[in-house]
């Protein structure tokens, strides 16, 4: 009895993987860091009795820490992509030895 044999990788698959964890990772990144800069923002406007200025929390709180969170999200991924294409490769040469 023959053992069904799946694809090999497929390395055109690694940068569509890459780009979109990486979109939804800097996503929810902006989208926390946001909601905690809004937060500390609020909360040293009410400790100085002026009102907030919420621009700070998006333009220099939010948005370069999501700038950070995809550029680490990014090399990591793709490092761990090609990892897992060559392991995958390798063991897939093997089996068909």
């Amino acid at each position: 009895m023959s053992t069904p044999r799946g694809r090999g990788p497929r390395w055109y698959l690694i940068p569509l993987r890459v780009f979109l964890v990486t979109f939804l990772v800097t996503l929810v990144g902006f989208a926390v860091s946001l909601l905690l800069s809004i937060l500390g923002v609020v909360t040293a406007a009410k400790l100085r009795g002026v009102p907030p200025d919420l621009r700070l929390a998006y333009r220099d709180i939010a948005l370069p820490a999501a700038m950070v969170i995809g550029l680490i999200v990014l090399v990591s991924a793709l490092v761990m992509e090609i990892r897992y294409y060559r392991q995958a490769k390798a063991l897939a040469s093997i089996e068909a030895s």
